[in-house]
């Protein structure tokens, strides 16, 4: 099997498992893709709003009925769920609009929005917003990216070989993403949260 037949039996699969989790990189590619034509580029788009909405809203669940223990038992998302609280006391709108754009936070951000006092209605509504917004921009730029490589490589015809110059620039475009996004809670604005306190906060 060619890398077109692969991309177009399981592109989609790939494309929900990824946006599911943390699915940059895979709606990069799967957009790109559609720009040459082995996938619609209106499935990508739909697809990756749909499983990045099941995502976020289940891990916001998670927070809400087990986010204490859960941090406690990984103790390696505390600081980001930290710096998560410390927004969301003044910034809860626009924080869960954007929440999936914030490089690392896509997993312990909704479990941190769960422990909060956000009601679960107006995550839910907020959260479908930003998942269509996140899939819309990120396909469009994978798309943008497809057609400017298949008119770069036009004289080349290996599916191959244009397949490992998309998995480059989506490599690339992640390491940028993530080299420039704001880490940790040292010096930032989270690093004087308080979980107990936002988990007393959820308590009814």
């Amino acid at each position: 099997m060619d890398i077109a037949s692969w991309v177009q039996s399981w592109g989609l699969t790939a494309v929900g498992v990824g946006s599911f989790l943390e699915g940059e990189s895979v709606l990069l590619i799967a957009a790109a893709a559609a720009a040459r034509g082995h996938l619609s580029i209106q499935a990508v788009m739909a697809v990756a709003a749909v499983a990045s909405f099941i995502g976020d809203q289940l891990f916001f669940l998670i927070g809400r009925r087990y986010g204490t223990a859960l941090l406690m038992r990984f103790p390696a998302l505390q600081p980001r769920a930290q710096r998560v609280t410390a927004l969301l006391e003044r910034h809860h709108l626009p924080l869960i609009l954007s929440i999936r754009f914030l490089y690392g936070l896509r997993v312990a951000g909704p479990i941190a929005i769960g422990m909060s006092r956000v009601p679960w209605s107006r995550f839910l509504a907020l959260n479908f917003v930003g998942a269509v917004c996140w899939a819309v921009l990120i396909g469009g730029l994978g798309y943008g990216m497809g057609h400017a490589l298949a008119y770069a490589l036009q004289s080349v015809d290996a599916d191959e070989l244009w397949g490992l110059a998309l998995l480059a620039v989506a490599i690339c475009i992640t390491w940028l993403i993530a080299r420039h996004s704001p880490r940790g809670t040292s010096g930032g604005e989270g690093a004087h949260a308080d979980l107990t306190h936002a988990s007393a906060k959820h308590k009814k």
